[in-house]
């Protein structure tokens, strides 16, 4: 009987769970959908509690389509988790309230305040904390919400709290303290002297402070789940991550010049270097956040396949929600590079990287009577193409070279986006035959660590397998580099506006 390994893939949208097998087959895969709240401009919340429920019954689904045998050879499960979405809980880990989302950016003045003052833990961040972090957030609870602050037992991230409900044990994970809350392994760790300049000094009280590397056990199962599931009851609860960068694992880019892209809600791109670079405009470089002795350099878009979900709610497109999608693929075809002169800025909550603004705003630039909802639909996919190599150019520009994009996410299925990306680039883009890299990244990180093979690598070698690779048009790549210089001027014009605009 081949061991079997679960990931749980909590993203923003709802939680996806598949079983997998020692060489990657994928045995089965359900997930569940849940809503995001905006009760204010900047703000979204979800319900810890409905993570939850959606999770059980998710898991449940998983492992009905099992037999006894399987179940008991269940040997791992490992999770990754949007982030940082936080979650504030009483001493018993439940939580208080609805949790904070990682697109939540109501902390931004915080998070300039903390960027004004320049500690030089930033330099292991790109400079500058982003309000979307948990160290933000956190203060925010503090200063704004101090009731809850002082009688809460920790405020941890949705990774954490799902491992707790799993195991019974809470530990946060090297890559969201890496990558988000300021940890830094190269200086010890947590700096105590940053949180006390920053008003967190109390930090010891409020995180948690025992973290752990990515594959190591934060336990093994609680007794009540694997009763009630009829799984092994020593079934492995391992440490995981981010969910984009689980998929780097479900990817197979943990090696040097392959830059992992998440298509998804939001765009997170992700690559490995072996020396420390000296980087600015990205996030990073973040020490030890996923491979040993490897720099991890993170950049992002927070407005991606959620400005197709935005258009397609407002511009009112007829038809099921299959058909919608089916269309609008089809519709790119009718329009040329450039869409008739249109230029959009995909900075709809704000730019994460390389500008790292919070107050930037989208736009759609140049529209006459000539235009469809066709050309504006077509500039905004190349809007999030241009903000793409963006960061891309930011990477290289700094001695980051990057050979090819390996991506993953709901995007990867719309063939004709994907295309004008490489041609936007000038990268190819290579698409695994397994598309849920966060729930095979999640079972490539169970699997390692002598649960089956020894590293990373040599579990993903077997389990990850590359399907098909789109190939730049260089002509069209040519033709992009005239209206990406739009792209940037149309900010740089607009940037002290939007500021003023708040």
């Amino acid at each position: 009987m081949k061991k079997l390994f679960a990931g749980i893939d909590t993203g923003t949208q709802g939680v996806r769970i598949g079983i997998v097998d020692e060489d990657g087959t994928v045995l089965t895969v359900h997930e569940k959908k849940w809503d995001t709240e905006y009760p204010a401009p900047g703000w979204a919340e979800q319900d810890p509690n409905v993570w939850w429920e959606k999770i059980l019954e998710t898991f449940s689904e998983c492992c009905g389509d099992l037999n006894d045998r399987q179940r008991k050879a269940l040997t791992a499960c490992a999770v990754c988790a949007t982030s940082s979405t936080a979650v504030v809980v009483d001493k018993d880990g439940t939580p208080t309230g609805n949790a904070m989302m990682w697109m939540d950016i109501r902390s931004k003045d915080i998070a300039e305040e903390i960027n004004q003052g320049k500690h030089e833990r930033l330099k292991y961040c790109g400079e500058e904390v982003s309000a979307e972090w948990l160290i933000p957030k956190v203060l925010w609870i503090k200063r704004e919400r101090r009731e809850l602050y002082d009688s809460c037992w920790k405020i941890i991230e949705q990774l954490d709290w799902i491992n707790y409900k799993l195991s019974g044990n809470l530990a946060a994970s090297i890559c969201n303290t890496t990558c988000k809350w300021n940890y830094v392994l190269e200086e010890g760790g947590f700096s105590k002297g940053y949180f006390e300049k920053i008003g967190l000094e109390d930090y010891e009280d409020k995180l948690i402070t025992n973290v752990i590397k990515i594959g190591q056990e934060v336990g093994c199962i609680s007794g009540k789940l694997a009763e009630k599931f009829g799984i092994n009851p020593e079934m492995k609860i391992v440490q995981g991550c981010i969910d984009a960068h689980m998929a780097m694992f479900g990817l197979n880019a943990i090696r040097e010049k392959k830059l992992a892209v998440t298509m998804g809600t939001s765009f997170v791109h992700l690559c490995l270097v072996k020396d420390k670079p000296d980087i600015k405009g990205v996030w990073g470089p973040y020490d030890s956040a996923i491979i040993d002795n490897m720099w991890l350099l993170e950049g992002g878009q927070i407005s991606a396949s959620g400005l197709v979900n935005w258009f397609r709610k407002n511009f009112h497109i007829e038809g099921t929600k299959d058909n919608v999608y089916a269309k609008l693929m089809e519709c790119v075809k009718d329009t040329d590079i450039g869409a008739e002169g249109l230029v959009v800025l995909d900075y709809f909550q704000g730019n994460r990287t390389p500008y790292k603004d919070s107050y930037s705003k989208g736009v759609i630039y140049g529209l006459t009577m000539k235009h469809t909802w066709k050309h504006i639909y077509r500039a905004i996919l190349e809007s999030v193409a241009f903000g793409t190599h963006n960061i891309v150019k930011n990477f290289e520009e700094q001695g980051c070279s990057i050979d090819v994009i390996v991506a993953c996410g709901g995007v990867t299925k719309d063939r004709g986006w994907l295309q004008i990306i490489s041609d936007v680039t000038g990268k190819p883009i290579v698409v695994t035959k397994e598309s849920q890299a966060g729930v095979l990244g999640c079972c490539v990180v169970a699997a390692a660590g002598g649960r089956h093979y020894d590293t990373f690598e040599e579990a993903a070698d077997v389990m990850v397998v590359e399907d098909s690779t789109i190939f730049p048009d260089m002509d069209a790549h040519w033709q992009y580099e005239e209206i990406f210089k739009k792209y940037l001027g149309l900010y740089k014009n607009l940037r002290t506006m939007m500021r003023e605009d708040g």
